[in-house]
């Protein structure tokens, strides 16, 4: 019944408008049915300052250490399943690639922290729990790491955090949905399955151990941000929108 009165009360609502921006593409959404004609489809952005140059990827870590970011955890349920992934896979790709740093940051990592270093205390695994922080020191941290792990659901145009990773030229791992398709599919998203057991360590270990294929994610990932998600991008998009529907 809930979900009904959701479907009718945006059936309503976009009734009511002369023209809708949807942040998914229009074909993904399927309450839309025949109402294309009325909405126009603009990515998120990642609510960042702008990196100033793609980062190599390759042997950024000047103390050998390749890093693994985090940006934001779920809160209660939600939040100790992305955990038990998150430990899972780190340990997984620790086992076989050597020390690893783990950076978290964002939203629900400091309430996480106290889990997370149980869940590391007997192992080399370097843990820098930073919270939430200036959006500049957002993109100093995560410019600063070879790759981010988004398992707060499926990767899309619409997902600001798994987007940050993008804005700073970062491999992203990450699962499909629903939602997913281009142009986040366009940028540098390294897909596991959550459904097969393992996926998320065998592709984050894979990601970590192949330089090359690690370099090819994040050069995606830098060009995807230039054309689509970048606010110089992002706000032509409008501009033409506006341009059409006024």
């Amino acid at each position: 019944m809930r979900r009904a009165a959701q479907l009718r009360a945006m059936h309503r609502a976009l009734s009511l408008s002369a023209a809708a921006v949807f942040t998914v593409p229009m074909a993904k959404i399927s309450w839309l049915k025949n109402h294309f004609g009325k909405g126009s489809f603009i990515p998120v952005g990642a609510n960042l300052p702008t990196a100033s140059e793609a980062n190599s990827k390759i042997g950024i870590s000047t103390d050998g250490k390749l890093s693994v970011a985090v940006f934001g955890i779920t809160g209660g349920e939600a939040g100790r399943s992305e955990i038990e992934q998150i430990v899972e896979a780190i340990r997984f790709a620790a086992s076989h690639a050597g020390n690893l740093r783990l950076i978290v940051l964002g939203r629900n990592a400091q309430s996480a922290e106290a889990e997370l270093r149980e869940r590391f205390r007997d192992s080399p695994i370097e843990l820098r729990v930073l919270g939430v922080l200036p959006a500049e020191e957002v993109v100093r941290s995560l410019s600063a790491s070879d790759v981010l792990l988004f398992v707060r659901g499926p990767i899309s145009t619409r997902r600001g955090s798994a987007i940050a990773g993008v804005a700073c030229g970062l491999p992203v791992i990450a699962f499909a949905g629903p939602e997913t398709a281009a142009p986040i599919t366009e940028a540098g998203p390294a897909l596991f399955s959550p459904q097969r057991k393992g996926d998320l360590g065998d592709v984050l270990l894979r990601v970590l151990k192949d330089e090359h294929y690690r370099a090819s994610l994040a050069q995606r990932s830098w060009l995807a941000h230039q054309q689509y998600f970048s606010w110089p991008a992002i706000a032509a998009r409008y501009a033409e929108f506006l341009r059409r529907d006024t």
